[in-house]
């Protein structure tokens, strides 16, 4: 009977740590990635970013195309505009216009030179947007982190509920066989007084495991922007550790991190707005034509078609250098913050990296302590069931078996959780 006691605290301890807590179907984190890509706010704005970059993207290049303006209006004189001379000592007198009159014009102007203003404006605007999109990879890498980190956190609380269980349920099989064995005069009351007293301690650390639980879940739900209280039922499928030497991934990191892009196509943008300003001050050719009209009986052709070309060279501008200065000095702070941020990303990989592997050695050390512990529990138990061991052996054995669990659930997903920061510095998760 004592042996078949042990084998069913076994086997309840194998349920409880490997079925599912409902009967919903399981979540993967790539569910919960799209989930969030789809809700997120944060990302939602950084694409609203990346369409008014295209938007400004068009308008510089709308600076190419001909300005077409039409205007009319009507103009009233308090006199009827006349010009009056001499001749022979007679004043003479003639009117030039009528009081009242339309005027209409409809005019187009076409840049055709602007030593540079327009390309290098057009330039800016592409690696502006660039950087924007660029900008969204990382609000979406960002986001993928924390869901995953969440999503972890609610596996690794839900993992601790169950070991919590299992000590309590452990405790109180525990508590029963003091209590049949003090019955029978075989131990002192006060192996049940320490047995009570565990299972009162490890009651309390399932209720606040189970708290740490319901906290993980409604963060979860909050980044997918689901009501906080939605039921949680998640899988074990992760993403595998990334192969390559730590050379190998730093160079991918350095080249695929869009952090690093971003810096980039501000730069460019900077640049080539400093080149647009310069060009103000040189040169700007362009041509202009229209049709005139101006209602007025005494002129020989009211309407008029006409064609000019405008050249206009600024000398001297007190402002536009400095400008064009201030533009290339913002441009040298990026390119310090981008060489800072290469810096970063290259420890950041590094420690991701060593993190991967401390925590493979890990796991596969708690993996093998658990076994021992479970093993070991099982003795001390069946021995104290036979008078050959004393209620402290079995409840530090209780103890150890506990702790050795939840080392091994934090060594798992410890071990999870640095190959998914591993793969997000180097810019594939």
């Amino acid at each position: 009977m004592l042996l078949a006691s042990l084998y069913r605290r076994t086997v309840v301890l194998g349920i409880i740590l490997s079925l599912p807590a409902s009967g919903l179907a399981a979540e993967t984190l790539e569910d919960a990635w799209n989930q969030a890509i789809t809700h997120n706010h944060q990302l939602k704005a950084a694409k609203s970013d990346t369409t008014a970059s295209e938007q400004q993207l068009q308008a510089a290049q709308g600076q190419r195309l001909p300005e077409i303006t039409i205007s009319s209006g009507y103009n009233q004189f308090n006199e009827t505009p006349a010009a009056q001379t001499e001749i022979s000592g007679q004043t003479l007198r003639f009117t030039t216009n009528q009081a009242g009159s339309v005027q209409a014009a409809a005019t187009a102007t076409l840049p055709v030179y602007t030593s540079g203003r327009i390309g290098h404006a057009i330039n800016a605007a592409e690696a502006a947007m660039q950087a924007a999109q660029q900008n969204e990879a990382v609000t979406l890498l960002e986001i993928k982190m924390q869901v995953a980190e969440a999503y972890l956190a609610v596996l690794r609380a839900d993992s601790g509920v169950k070991v919590a269980q299992s000590h309590v349920d452990n405790l109180a099989a525990h508590g029963k066989d003091a209590a049949n064995l003090f019955e029978q005069g075989l131990v002192a009351r006060n192996d049940v007084l320490a047995a009570n007293v565990e299972l009162a301690n490890a009651r309390q650390l399932a209720v606040q495991a189970g708290n740490r639980l319901d906290i993980a879940k409604a963060r979860y739900n909050q980044l997918l922007d689901r009501e906080l209280d939605h039921a949680v039922e998640l899988s074990q499928q992760f993403p595998a550790v990334p192969r390559g030497k730590l050379d190998d991934l730093t160079g991918d990191a350095l080249r695929q991190r869009p952090e690093l892009a971003v810096l980039s196509q501000q730069i460019t943008a900077l640049e080539q707005q400093s080149l647009s300003v310069k060009a103000e001050n040189l040169p700007q050719v362009a041509v202009n034509g229209g049709y005139q009209y101006q209602e007025n009986r005494y002129q020989a052709f009211q309407g008029l078609w006409m064609v000019n070309a405008n050249v206009q060279w600024k000398l001297y501008d007190g402002s536009t250098r400095h400008q064009s200065d201030a533009l290339n000095k913002q441009a040298l702070s990026l390119k310090e913050q981008r060489d800072d941020l290469t810096s970063k990303i290259s420890l950041q990989l590094r420690q991701a990296w060593l993190d991967c592997q401390e925590s493979q050695k890990r796991l596969a050390v708690t993996e093998q302590a658990v076994g021992q512990a479970e093993e070991n529990m099982n003795v001390t138990t069946d021995r104290y069931q036979h008078g050959l061991s004393n209620n402290t052996e079995v409840l530090k054995a209780e103890d150890l078996r506990a702790t050795t669990r939840h080392n091994f659930n934090n060594a798992r997903y410890d071990a999870v959780l640095a190959t998914l920061r591993l793969r997000y510095a180097a810019g594939i998760l």
